[in-house]
């Protein structure tokens, strides 16, 4: 073994993931295009593998490994979001097959660029690094930036590769400036160093503050918190719905988790600061997420203001977490809350991405009109995920938002709770809506009737998604107490 074996070792999911990503852009070229679900089916099995030996070391949830001079670790809570991940990517791929086809865009690349994602995702929710985090950062991103203009032939898409790379890479600028202020108090990067430098000089430097700031605005971006929105609608909308899927899930859970360890372990010390900011921005965009959402007539920008939503109920479990001592249930009830998501999500995304009307994508809200007549199963699967969004009981979503809101008045923020039940109810408005269109109306005879584009895989999805959304809304303990377990190796 080499003098970096055992670093490596720590890092073997990564590795395969990565080598995995490059073994499927040298076989692209000479696998035929009837034959690309075999790239599909090599980056499930490189998954598997990982989700195997990621698996294989939960049982030992209070081991915390340091790896390349603390520059990553690898803790329970790092392999709590590895396993989402793993989850949430394997999910999308499959429900990228049916998908990519339809759309005549099954692109070998598309595998690859998934993976490379997932690898810049891994390094973000193990990173003790700053550095090492926003290089983690910058590879999820830049995929991210490639697979949304996928669809060369349509200029939404082309239009929101550009805007997303655009902002991204201004919003990148701003962390990296961040970084840079906060390496110039404390000679060094390390989330470690930063916080003994944070608790021997203090916190009222006026230039640690406006760095913290810049850091919180990098990272504001990457969750889609307002005012940092601006790119989610127009992105969500132009990008393939496989895509948007596995954005609005896989990298909004990696940007919280690298998130949360940031300033729980490096900016720990600035809690009485960053806890104010950050219930600013939670109410933010909370309250714009839900309200922009009503107007909406294309489901995915509606879904994409629903996200957008959703991070102000997930900040509010951090800001929970900033003001009660220690902050156990508050960080724990972010991660129950991102990955009760994960079902929800992908559901509702997976029953957009299978309906067509006249050979193309059914994206307006219109488009479900009747939906339940001509396509009951589809409505129902619709029905579930929505009621499971609004947070609804018994699905998922009430618990995610029950958990939530509980770390939030154990912290005396119980006047918070109370606004974010009230824009709750807010959002069962819009997602009702979509019901209602599917229920309630009756479908045009002269227009085309809706099909739907199936397969093994997607009813593999939705299945996984239903049993998800219905099982966790009933016992929840086994994820809750996964969460709870985990977050204690964050110091």
């Amino acid at each position: 073994m080499s003098l970096y074996g055992t670093d490596l070792l720590a890092l073997l999911p990564e590795l395969i993931i990565v080598v995995t990503a490059c073994l499927v852009i040298a076989l692209d070229p000479i696998t035929p295009a009837s034959r690309r679900d075999l790239l599909a089916w090599l980056s499930l099995g490189s998954l598997a593998l990982c989700l195997g030996l990621t698996m294989g070391q939960i049982g030992v949830l209070n081991i915390r490994v340091s790896a390349f001079s603390d520059l990553v670790v690898v803790d329970a809570y790092a392999r709590f979001w590895k396993v989402l991940l793993y989850g949430v990517t394997g999910l999308t791929i499959m429900l990228s097959l049916p998908y990519l086809k339809a759309e005549r865009i099954h692109l070998g690349e598309y595998y690859a660029f998934i993976l490379l994602s997932l690898s810049g995702m891994m390094v973000m929710v193990s990173g003790a690094d700053l550095l090492t985090i926003y290089l983690g950062t910058e590879l999820m991103s830049l995929s991210l930036y490639v697979m949304t203009g996928l669809n060369r032939s349509n200029p939404c898409s082309r239009e929101a590769a550009a805007k997303y790379f655009v902002l991204g890479a201004f919003s990148s600028g701003i962390l990296l400036y961040g970084i840079s202020l906060l390496y110039g108090m404390a000679g060094s990067t390390k989330l470690a160093s930063i916080a003994a430098t944070i608790g021997s000089h203090g916190a009222n430097d006026p230039l640690l503050l406006i760095a913290v700031i810049l850091v919180a605005v990098g990272f504001s971006f990457k969750l889609a918190a307002v005012p940092f929105h601006m790119w989610t609608p127009d992105v969500y909308e132009g990008a393939p719905t496989s895509v948007t899927a596995f954005m609005a899930v896989a990298a909004k859970a990696a940007s919280f988790a690298a998130f949360m360890r940031v300033f729980v372990e490096g900016l720990g010390g600035l809690k009485a600061d960053w806890s104010l900011l950050f219930l600013l921005i939670a109410l933010a965009t909370l309250v714009f997420g839900n309200l922009v959402a009503i107007v909406q007539t294309n489901i995915k920008r509606m879904l994409a203001y629903s996200s957008i939503a959703h991070a102000g109920y997930a900040l509010i479990g951090f800001v929970a977490a900033g003001r009660a001592t220690g902050g156990t249930p508050g960080l724990a009830s972010v991660m129950i809350y991102l990955a009760l998501y994960a079902f929800m999500t992908l559901g509702a995304f997976a029953v957009i991405g299978m309906l067509r009307k006249g050979g193309i994508e059914g994206e307006e809200i219109e488009d479900f009109t009747g939906l339940a007549k001509r396509q009951p199963l589809a409505a129902f699967l619709m029905l579930l995920f929505m009621a499971s969004l609004a947070g609804i009981p018994p699905t998922a979503g009430f618990i995610g938002k029950f958990y939530v809101f509980m770390a939030a008045v154990e912290s005396g923020l119980a006047w918070l709770a109370a606004i974010a039940l009230i824009f709750a109810a807010v959002s069962a408005y819009y997602y009702m809506r979509v019901v209602m269109v599917m229920y309630m109306r009756e479908p045009d005879p002269s227009s085309v009737a809706p099909r739907l584009v199936t397969s093994p895989a997607l009813s593999f999805v939705l299945a996984f998604a239903v049993a998800g959304v219905i099982l966790f809304g009933l016992f929840p303990d086994p994820l809750v107490s996964f969460a709870l377990q985990s977050v204690l190796t964050l110091k």
